[in-house]
């Protein structure tokens, strides 16, 4: 139980994220879901035993680490999968810039939810583009945090615990290799809306 009084930093970021979730969906302000995740690539030996049956050694190579990278619009059932070198804030402009002018080109403005890392900050739009070009980005644009330790509240995290049983459990040696068996994961269903008015409940001052 979280006593509101001592965690009000908490329950207002929250019950703004929560806030959206209950919106009805509208095209021209989707709401969307982005979340980043390593995955390492890993190298396994495959030997052939005398039966002829093909199997995994134990032993593995390193082959460095990729940033999963996923947006999803949950109300659509829709979600894109990318796969990245870093989660940089280089990288995360790109990848959110992408999505904007192919996807959500027609949307008069886009309602992010994100966790508050330090590479998920609009002004790092300024640095990657022209000011002009930034601005314009920035106008069609908001981003509504979730709350320190409630990383949880995002739905994009849903999508990573599926993505954990269809792909995720098995060893990659590429960044190909990984992409084209994450693409064609199945896309889940519109997901639940989420209510303000349920969460208070474990939040009430005792």
């Amino acid at each position: 139980m979280i006593p509101a009084e001592q965690s009000a930093a908490f329950v207002c970021q929250m019950e703004q994220v929560l806030d959206l979730y209950e919106q009805a969906y509208d095209a021209d302000y989707p709401v969307v879901c982005l979340d980043e995740s390593p995955k390492q690539l890993l190298d396994y030996e495959v030997f052939t035993t005398s039966t002829g049956q093909r199997c995994r050694d134990s032993a593995y190579g390193r082959r460095g680490v990729v940033e999963l990278f996923v947006a999803t619009e949950p109300l659509r059932g829709w979600r894109c999968l990318s796969v990245e070198a870093d989660h940089k804030a280089a990288t995360w402009v790109p990848f959110v810039a992408r999505q904007m002018d192919t996807t959500y080109r027609h949307a008069k403005k886009v309602r992010w939810v994100m966790d508050n890392l330090s590479t998920h900050k609009l002004s790092f739009f300024y640095a990657h583009f022209p000011p002009a070009v930034a601005q314009a980005y920035l106008r069609r644009m908001d981003i509504t945090y979730t709350p320190a330790h409630g990383s949880w509240l995002n739905m994009a995290e849903i999508e990573f615990s599926v993505l954990s049983r269809q792909v995720l459990d098995q060893p990659f040696t590429t960044c190909e290799r990984w992409w084209n068996s994450g693409k064609t994961a199945r896309m889940r269903g519109p997901s639940p809306q989420l209510a303000v008015q349920n969460s208070r409940c474990p939040h009430q001052t005792r």
